[in-house]
């Protein structure tokens, strides 16, 4: 491990921003910089004016923010520029501050396609949710050349428009299965949705594959009830350190070893 220097004058500030901040972010950066000697700190925050905390990353020349719910669609108006990865779905996760320039990307899209990457594109699934993280997956599913899927929501306008601008069905509830399942809303969620399951236990027991965002626990009920029926999984877990990982890459113009990777992971998800 490369020695970090003490947090002093030249030290690089990064932050997150979000409703409800969690740990992750902070301890996975903040081990990373430890690992590989980078002279950062990494902070998460809430705020009740997005456009002054904003404004806050250009006037302090903070480097890099993270962006959660409910800020990924209205940080956009209050960037100056968007990557191609935020461009293409209107939805902002990163920011990164190039001396007072604001771009925003999306490295959530980056985590969906390399976490698809080795299924088969004639895969039919079923995609329950329409926020930001939805457009995220139902735009890394039909660039990867996915085609046969269909968009749960319950919110009619959201559903339609998701659905209709990649090129997928909508449906206002779950009542057929797929053989991919990916659950991209609180179900399953701690905070007082633990118990919920995302998709009833007839449609996991058909399916191959099961897809959970939620990020904490590691293991929704969703996903355990998959595993215990065999089915391949991927995590919010997953998504979360890939996502994570090109967020640092992308403020530090460093890529850590995957060692170092999985070692800033482990501690991230190890202190709760």
């Amino acid at each position: 491990m490369t020695t970090k220097p003490p947090i002093g004058r030249d030290t690089r500030l990064c932050m997150s921003l979000s409703a409800r901040p969690g740990n992750f972010g902070s301890r996975f950066h903040n081990r990373l910089y430890e690992l590989t000697g980078l002279d950062y700190v990494y902070k998460s925050f809430s705020t009740t004016d997005l456009a002054a905390a904003v404004g806050g990353i250009r006037a302090l020349n903070i480097r890099g923010c993270a962006i959660s719910m409910p800020f990924k669609e209205a940080v956009i108006p209050m960037l100056d520029a968007l990557a191609g990865s935020a461009a293409a779905i209107d939805s902002v996760n990163t920011i990164v501050n190039d001396d007072g320039h604001l771009t925003g990307y999306n490295t959530d899209y980056a985590a969906v396609v390399e976490l698809i990457a080795d299924i088969d594109r004639a895969t039919p699934f079923v995609l329950r949710g329409s926020g930001g993280m939805a457009k995220a997956v139902a735009a890394g599913l039909r660039d990867a050349g996915f085609a046969n899927g269909t968009i749960v929501a319950r919110n009619e306008a959201l559903g339609r428009t998701l659905a209709e601008t990649y090129g997928f069905a909508w449906a206002e509830a779950v009542t057929e299965g797929a053989s991919l399942l990916i659950n991209v809303t609180p179900l399953g969620m701690a905070g007082g949705n633990e118990d919920q399951l995302a998709f009833p236990e007839a449609m996991i027991a058909e399916a191959d594959i099961a897809f959970d965002v939620v990020q904490y626990p590691p293991e929704t009920r969703f996903l355990r009830a998959a595993r215990e029926q065999g089915k391949r999984v991927i995590t919010g877990t997953q998504v979360a350190t890939i996502q994570a990982l090109e967020q640092f890459v992308l403020y530090t113009g460093l890529r850590p070893t995957p060692e170092q990777v999985r070692d800033a992971a482990d501690y991230a998800y190890s202190q709760g």
